[in-house]
């Protein structure tokens, strides 16, 4: 599943785990020793500055522990003075690669920013008062330099409400210079955010970044400005675009209680068919229904459009992105897994090189076994989300040969061993949610995108509405 008309966008450096640098990587940073010079001139030399507290490592044998107890409390040192807190991410968008130009689907974003802003705005599950932002370049192949941040309550139009803005830091200083293939978190920043509050984040880019590290169906806007207007209320707009680019996390200071469920999945995770702006994905509806019941909880939805249990291209393949966007969170305890339509539906189609085998039931099967074991390994629950109805997806367009009977057969079989097998901890059986009973295998025309695969804000209420809290362990 994914959106093949957007464009690309955008791990606590403390937390997540980066990924070993490539040759290639490698070879490009050391020959970009002139621009690092000019990039940390430019930035007072803030390079040195980042900082990493925590690496996110697997603990194997007797060292295993729960996902809460794995990662402890992020600290920060700020302006010389130590600022400890319990940092539970409470936002999260999944980096991506770049796809290239081998790929049917056009980017939708520029392919590089220099001396202007970009502005993101994301809607928070859990609010707080101190808050730290998360930018990523992870699939960078130059330093990322961020010259300034701000982050501010959000208002209409890419706005910002008056006297809300506040600068980031980096281990106290104002710009900092990410390497490639790293993550880093701001300080933390005094910033009242109610629950399921939304902030807007503007980086300023005074340099040449590649927009190699991006989340492509954001179904938000973002907004660009020219020249450094990141701590303005407003500013001209001149472009804009539905992706997030570099912008991967926010983390809130919570209490001690506080857990994560992270909601693992394609696009019908990452909301596609669901108004842009809007916040109506199925994990926003999920979130507004737990929030008011006063658990201490946090969201995080780690949908990538596109996305495939056991191959890369729109994303890393969920057994490659699942450290990184499940294991690393802290205070996770809880994951649900949605995916699989795509490693069925892709074959014999404009998505994939020709030739690229299918794989079969058995084998998406086994990567599911593979990440529940994986979870139970670190103690954490995993629920089992069906596969919803596909009958005709992309009829009529470019992508047609999404659906076949064969197809929908291994759809079936996946579906009926999610059911049964009694390998997850729990079942969401969203399948029977959007279906139609009348033309059972085709999604009900109510909750239908037009895609025939992807359901629309009524399918995601229908979804969320759809799942026993008592599932996620939260009392109703």
């Amino acid at each position: 599943m994914f959106n093949a008309t957007l464009g690309r966008s955008a791990a606590l450096s403390t937390v997540r785990p980066c990924r070993a640098l490539t040759f290639v990587t490698i070879a490009a940073l050391f020959g970009m020793q002139p621009f690092l010079a000019a990039a940390q001139e430019a930035t007072t030399g803030s390079g040195n500055q980042a900082t990493n507290p925590e690496t996110g490592v697997e603990a194997t044998g007797a060292d295993q522990t729960t996902g809460a107890e794995q990662q402890e409390p992020i600290s920060a040192e700020a302006g010389g003075g130590a600022r400890t807190g319990n940092w539970i991410d409470t936002w999260t968008a999944s980096p991506q690669q770049d796809w290239g130009d081998d790929f049917f689907a056009a980017a939708g974003i520029p392919r590089s920013l220099r001396d202007q802003t970009i502005r993101q705005v994301a809607r928070v599950s859990q609010g707080g008062d101190r808050i730290r932002i998360e930018f990523s370049n992870e699939y960078g192949e130059h330093p990322l330099v961020i010259g300034e941040a701000h982050v501010a309550l959000a208002g209409e139009d890419g706005a910002i409400e008056t006297g809300s803005s506040r600068a980031l830091t980096f281990g106290g200083e104002p710009s900092i210079v990410v390497p490639p293939g790293a993550p880093v978190w701001s300080d933390p920043v005094d910033l009242a955010v109610e629950d399921l509050g939304s902030v807007a984040v503007s980086l300023y880019l005074p340099e040449v970044a590649p927009t190699t590290t991006w989340h492509n169906d954001a179904r938000q806007t973002a907004y660009i400005g020219a020249g450094n207007v990141a701590d303005d209320d407003a500013f001209e707009v001149t472009q804009t675009f539905p992706s997030r680019i570099w912008l991967s996390g926010i983390a809130i200071d919570a209490s001690p209680e506080t857990r994560s469920i992270v909601l693992f999945g394609d696009s019908i995770t990452d909301g596609d068919g669901s108004t842009l702006d809007a916040d109506n994905r199925y994990p926003d509806q999920l979130a507004e229904r737990i929030i008011p019941t006063g658990a201490e909880v946090t969201i995080l939805n780690e949908g990538i459009s596109g996305a495939r249990v056991l191959r890369d291209r729109m994303g890393e393949n969920a057994l490659a992105r699942f450290d990184r966007d499940v294991l690393s969170h802290p205070g996770v305890d809880t994951v649900v897994l949605m995916m699989g339509i795509n490693d069925i539906g892709w074959p014999d189609s404009a998505l994939v090189p020709e030739g690229e085998p299918a794989p079969t039931a058995e084998q998406v099967i086994q990567g599911y076994q593979q990440l529940i074991d994986r979870a139970h390994a670190h103690d954490l629950r995993i629920i089992g989300a069906t596969l919803t109805p596909f009958n005709n997806a992309f009829e009529g367009g470019p992508l047609e040969g999404y659906y076949n009977e064969e197809k929908e057969a291994k759809r079936q079989a996946v579906n009926e061993w999610i059911r049964t097998s009694g390998a997850f901890d729990g079942v969401i059986d969203f399948d029977k949610v959007v279906e139609d009973p009348q033309n059972p295998g085709r999604i009900q025309a109510q909750f239908d995108k037009g895609d025939h695969l992807h359901p629309n804000d009524a399918g995601y209420e229908a979804m969320a509405q759809s799942i026993d809290l008592g599932l996620l362990g939260v009392s109703q």
